[in-house]
């Protein structure tokens, strides 16, 4: 193989970019109106209208069950055809946050080269992620809450008090969260989209956040770790199958769930992932709208070329499902 052949096409990231902005616009027309199925279903419709205009061959290896839409499903092949590529796709992540206008729902893609991404079945996930700067294996699923934070706060050159850990609000997450705190570390707790919070822990710098530790799905453990691939940070991350149904569906993929998983591993080659804001939150702004059009706010990202964009944009028209 070339050099060439281990590379995406360079015209993609634009085409992850014009994806998801115009699927954060369409779920943003029902930010904080209570109606989640309202709002999955118009960023579903938008994501499946851009992906039938994707100059590529593509096919899902991550989708978003939870949109009942069987076109988004895992195995599905989108695009108008052309180079080969996998995707994972959320088109809107937190819809819940999103209905309620709440922070940090947004919509996603993750392109990479074929056999790339890691096709993870839709059941809990456990993970450990921390931003750039440090070695692998700093901090590890296998140890104690307390040495966890023990060693990023030596990493750091501050006390464990200092570190502001994130974890979703969750009753499976109670003895990790009174660990957490017997440190004497700040917990911030979020009711949904662990995505964002992963990569803002690529960002602590904005962020303020230092680490994410905690369970939560394994799609969305996916494309947050390929977020951190192109941003440089570390994560660990383990399917934790919680009943009969789950265990099923990690036997079905064939994947072990005692294994741990780098970042790299489960986003592997030359990556491009997207995200645009729909609601807003510490890294990325939420969609606007003013007499000179419709504002977007995205975060585009090609692990191979070490870029990573903020792209803000104005748009004069609605994009068309």
């Amino acid at each position: 193989m070339t050099d060439s052949e281990y590379m995406l096409p360079d015209g993609l990231l634009l085409s992850a970019l014009q994806m998801t902005e115009a699927t954060a616009i369409a779920a943003a027309a029902h930010r904080g109106r209570g109606d989640e199925p309202a709002a999955m279903a118009a960023a579903a419709q938008m994501l499946l209208a851009e992906l039938d205009r994707l100059e590529a061959d593509g096919r899902i290896m991550v989708g978003d069950s939870e949109m009942e839409d069987e076109r988004l499903m895992v195995g599905t092949r989108v695009g108008t055809g052309g180079p080969r590529i996998d995707l994972a796709v959320s088109p809107l992540e937190g819809a819940t946050l999103c209905a309620k206008a709440l922070p940090n729902a947004l919509s996603a893609v993750v392109m990479g080269l074929p056999d790339s991404l890691l096709s993870v079945p839709d059941v809990y996930m456990e993970k450990i992620a921390i931003g750039p700067g440090y070695p692998e294996g700093l901090v590890d699923l296998d140890m104690s809450p307390a040495d966890n934070l023990q060693a990023l706060a030596e990493a750091k050159g501050v006390q464990p008090k200092d570190i502001t850990v994130c974890v979703l609000d969750r009753p499976r997450h109670g003895n990790l969260i009174a660990a957490l705190r017997e440190t004497g570390a700040a917990v911030r707790l979020i009711s949904d989209g662990d995505i964002a919070a992963v990569i803002e822990t690529a960002r602590a710098d904005l962020t303020g956040l230092d680490i994410y530790m905690g369970m939560g799905g394994a799609p969305e453990g996916l494309i947050a770790a390929a977020a951190l691939r192109c941003m440089g940070g570390r994560m660990q991350a383990r399917l934790t199958p919680l009943n009969n149904d789950q265990r099923q569906l990690v036997a079905a993929s064939g994947l072990d769930p005692q294994r741990k998983y780098r970042a790299d591993e489960l986003a592997a080659g030359d990556i491009v992932f997207s995200a645009t804001g729909i609601s807003g939150g510490a890294l990325l702004r939420g969609i606007l709208s003013d007499a000179n059009g419709i504002h977007t706010h995205t975060l585009a990202m090609r692990s191979a070329r070490g870029s990573v964009r903020w792209v803000s944009s104005q748009h004069k028209h609605l994009p068309v499902a």
